[in-house]
């Protein structure tokens, strides 16, 4: 176990310094997003416009503490997206047919939760580099969703504690929010505070050291494609809540999104290196800058364009640090 502290020590310590400086540009970046928003837009800052950011941010937030877990291993999947449209058409389905929200989400995490596992299982085991075998996933996945249903699937139940898991309120708290915050802290606890998020961190920084120190760095990446897909089962049923329909094609463009909110936080795609609050900061900015480009008037379908821009930048600033940690 030594030699696995000796190997990831230095690069972790380098890293958190790095790391520190990005979200602190990251927090001003925001900060000036919200005033420049808010002087060409007044309403911004209203009440339903702040609602409507928190809601989708939950979405992204829920999944992207997944990603960020599955990316400081240095793997990632494309596949969360289809999954996501997937989900609520089988969460719906069940739903329909059992009367039971309890089913209808036990049905959604089961599904979500093998996806994350068959992803985790192709990676490890045929050793397929995770972007190739999440994208065969992803073609499948979009593919077999209209195996399963050719249109969306709508609620004929009506059930009131479905319809609050994605539009209820707890006092003035949207649901989704506190969902999204319970993911978090449970996910930040785990990468900051346990012997298995220093594991993860280890596995990402230097894996040979990992299985030298006799650790199974396979059974922690698996686990991190699990608690990846079982993120994407809870936001699935969200959002179909939301839709009131389980939709075939929800989930396009959904892990450009959240892949560029993880990167634009800090995660470094080699491995070794993220932080959660950095991932919050990222999902902040990207849905600020979305919900401007709504309420400005702007062309809607630069909501598209922003996260590919994003990554490829983020990307750019995730080599600078890298050679800074080889410095």
């Amino acid at each position: 176990m030594s030699e696995l502290t000796h190997a990831s020590a230095p690069k972790r310590f380098i890293g958190g310094q790095l790391l520190g400086s990005s979200q602190l540009v990251l927090g001003v970046i925001l900060a000036v997003l919200c005033i420049a928003i808010s002087i060409a837009a007044p309403q911004f800052y209203s009440e339903a416009n702040i609602i409507a950011i928190l809601r989708q941010c939950a979405l992204v937030l829920i999944v992207a503490s997944g990603m960020t877990m599955l990316i400081i291993t240095a793997e990632v999947d494309l596949s969360v997206g289809a999954s996501l449209a997937f989900v609520g058409c089988i969460g719906m389905a069940v739903l329909n047919s059992t009367h039971s929200l309890a089913l209808g989400m036990l049905a959604a995490l089961a599904f979500a939760g093998g996806v994350g596992l068959f992803n985790g299982l192709v990676v490890t085991r045929l050793r397929v580099n995770s972007l190739i075998a999440t994208i065969g996933t992803m073609m499948m996945l979009q593919g077999g969703v209209y195996l399963f249903t050719r249109e969306a699937v709508q609620n004929h139940n009506q059930l009131a504690s479905f319809t609050d898991l994605g539009a209820g309120y707890v006092g003035a708290v949207p649901v989704p929010v506190i969902l999204a915050a319970l993911i978090f802290v449970v996910a930040y606890v785990t990468l900051r505070f346990t012997t298995l998020g220093r594991y993860l961190y280890a596995v990402g920084a230097n894996e040979k050291a990992v299985r030298l120190s006799g650790l199974r760095s396979e059974r922690l990446k698996l686990f991190a494609f699990v608690v990846t897909g079982l993120c994407v089962g809870v936001a699935g049923m969200i959002l179909s809540s939301l839709m009131n329909a389980g939709q075939p094609t929800a989930g396009r463009g959904f892990e450009l999104t959240v892949i560029a909110a993880v990167i634009l936080g800090g995660t470094s795609l080699l491995g070794g290196r993220g932080s959660l609050f950095g991932t919050l900061l990222g999902v902040l900015v990207l849905k600020v800058i979305d919900n401007g480009i709504i309420i400005l008037g702007l062309n809607q379908d630069l909501q598209m364009v922003v996260p590919g821009v994003v990554i490829i930048l983020a990307t750019y600033l995730d080599i600078i640090r890298n050679r800074a940690n080889v410095r």
